[in-house]
């Protein structure tokens, strides 16, 4: 899994920080998967290695304008584009209306189709929003003044590593053959003997995870949904001496963002959603919140617009 961040700021641009939204990249496919979208997020998609064409499910975590004003210029232009086969979108009740309203105003067609998904109950009733082959996709609800939903994608535990040396010490034929033993399968070759793939397969191997949670004060339903995730991206509006401003407007400081990966036992935590007082030369800068965050969860970073990070079982970043 890889995820890219377009935009790490919250409530309003700067200079250097666009609006909420965040894609991921599924491991071994050809698309991708929004989270949020911001106003200026087809922009950022032009400035980046990403491409519009490859959106399959676009998530969104609530209704307020910093994550979705984007989203009909970005479906509009992916219409005009024509290069898409539709998307499924995932969000809160409104969402629908709000996307049908802007395209029938804006007299906009669009040549694919969209598929909506409310997540209230699956989100209440902790059933799994989405699921296929390899990956599923988790929601629960935030504490925010609207309601808000934190997603969790999670890859399905996967055979172990291919042993080839062994294949070969069996005299198997390379080409289609290892490919079925790899997926674990039984194969019959042209000479009648019979192998098994879990016989040239390690041990299983527990597949990586990933949390994306904004916009919420500290919740024990983050807490819960982030259990044992590789990643954990969280908003940190505030810093710490700010935080009777977050309890009221409903945001997390740095401190609540950590200790939320502290507590949930995560692999790596990522602050997002920065309130744009906090920039360089200013009496609090984002340094100062990840310092904050660091002294409870020393594995964190801090996002910047265009980050790229490689989830693996330790995270590494570029």
């Amino acid at each position: 899994m890889q995820v890219t961040f377009l935009g790490t700021s919250s409530g309003v641009p700067t200079l250097t920080r666009n609006v909420s939204a965040m894609v991921l990249k599924p491991p071994q496919r050809s698309e991708l998967w929004l989270f949020d979208c911001g106003e200026g997020t087809q922009h950022q998609f032009i400035r980046s290695n990403l491409k519009l064409s490859q959106i399959k499910k676009i998530f969104i975590t609530h209704m307020h304008g910093d994550h979705i004003y984007g989203l009909p210029g970005l479906l509009a232009s992916i219409g005009l584009a024509g290069s898409s086969s539709g998307i499924e979108l995932y969000g809160p009740a409104p969402l629908k209306n709000f996307i049908d309203s802007c395209l029938y105003n804006s007299s906009s067609r669009l040549a694919y189709s969209l598929k909506f998904h409310k997540v209230e109950n699956a989100a209440i009733n902790q059933e799994i929003l989405f699921e296929d082959f390899d990956l599923e996709v988790k929601t629960a609800p935030l504490k925010h003044r609207i309601p808000s939903f934190a997603y969790r994608v999670n890859q399905k535990t996967r055979l172990g590593r291919f042993d080839i040396e062994k294949a070969k010490s069996k005299e198997i034929p390379p080409g289609p053959i290892y490919a079925a033993l790899q997926r674990g399968e039984e194969v019959k070759l042209g000479d009648g003997r019979i192998f098994s793939g879990k016989d040239f397969c390690g041990p299983p191997r527990a597949g990586l995870s990933m949390v994306y949670c904004t916009d919420t004060v500290y919740t024990e339903s983050a807490i819960e949904i982030s259990r044992e995730a590789d990643l954990l991206i969280h908003e940190a509006t505030y810093s710490h001496k700010e935080t009777d401003m977050a309890y009221q407007r409903g945001h997390s400081t740095a401190t609540m963002a950590a200790e939320i990966a502290e507590k949930a036992n995560v692999k790596q935590l990522i602050l997002t959603h920065l309130s744009p007082r906090y920039t360089p030369g200013n009496e609090t800068s984002p340094i100062d919140l990840l310092n904050e965050a660091k002294a409870i969860f020393e594995n964190t970073q801090l996002a910047k617009d265009f980050l790229q990070i490689d989830i693996k079982k330790r995270c590494n970043s570029s």
